[in-house]
């Protein structure tokens, strides 16, 4: 499979991913809707609440990401050779230029964001800028400018979005059932089978969420070796992260997804859900790579 075919197969995913959380949604909406007599509110607030959170994050996400990791815009008179290794990166890659920032961390790690290639932002920590050699660093900026030319940022962005409004309109249905219980006499079926959905389906979007974060590290770990034509680069950049387990002190879940490895390392709890696959797992398949490009 080629990139292309890679970057197509993430154009279908976006489109069945909303269709899918989408349903979803209005199913529970739905449900609030007919457990509670709401009339029609909670299936239209459900609707029109998915609509503007999906446009708001898939415009403005990039922006608040930045914001929330402390990135810093830099030039090329600043720090010329991040600047050069992107620009590089992104010739031989043949996508735009996407804009710099440095994260004044001194964990190694590195993110980009945007919704496609016209408008991507990388951010790199300076803790990368330090310790790794070039071509560890160039293993690194392959990996998210990957992340951007393979569109996994608008698939990973519209799922943790589509996750927040389950998990929100999961809320709001307990709220309504403490409240709200015994005003109805009837449809106890129902009401017990909007309560399991409302458990599980949290639960649902979360492993859901999880699954296609950590293919997409994977993905981007294959792509990002292609363009630098040097698997051992990023492995040894994987390697340098894995020993010294240094978590970034600014670091989000919310904004978990989108670094090149695990922001909470370090963190014995942050393994269990981690929107990353294992260093040592992404190091023996980049290994396997090596006689490949």
């Amino acid at each position: 499979m080629t990139t292309y075919d890679f970057i197509a197969s993430n154009k279908r995913k976006t489109v069945l991913l909303i269709f899918i959380f989408s349903a979803l949604i209005l199913l529970l909406g739905w449900l609030v809707d007919r457990a509670y007599d709401g009339g029609g509110f909670f299936l239209g607030f459900a609707g029109v609440y998915s609509v503007i959170s999906s446009l708001v994050s898939y415009y403005a996400g990039d922006k608040v990401a930045l914001a929330t990791s402390g990135a810093k815009p830099v030039t090329k008179q600043q720090l010329p050779n991040l600047v050069n290794t992107v620009e590089n990166l992104c010739i031989t890659a043949g996508m735009p230029m996407p804009k710099v920032y440095a994260i004044i961390d001194p964990a190694i790690n590195a993110f980009a964001t945007g919704r496609d290639p016209q408008h991507a932002s990388i951010a790199v920590t300076t803790g990368a800028m330090e310790k790794l050699q070039q071509n560890e660093l160039e293993g690194v900026i392959a990996h998210e400018l990957s992340h951007v030319r393979n569109y996994d940022i608008r698939v990973m962005t519209l799922v943790i979005v589509l996750v927040g409004i389950v998990s929100v309109i999961a809320n709001m249905f307990f709220r309504f059932s403490l409240r709200g219980r015994r005003r109805r006499g009837g449809g106890g079926e129902l009401v017990l089978i909007g309560i399991v959905l409302m458990i599980f389906a949290p639960i649902v979007a979360q492993l859901i969420k999880l699954a296609v974060s950590r293919k997409r590290e994977f993905l981007a770990d294959a792509s990002g070796a292609l363009l630098t034509r040097y698997p051992d680069g990023l492995a040894n950049a994987l390697r340098k992260i894995a020993a010294e387990s240094l978590p970034m002190a600014g670091a989000s879940t919310a904004t978990a997804h989108l670094f090149f490895a695990n922001p909470f390392s370090g963190r014995a709890w942050s393994s269990l859900f981690s929107t990353h696959p294992p260093i040592e797992q992404r190091i023996a398949a980049l290994e396997k790579m090596g006689g490949l490009v």
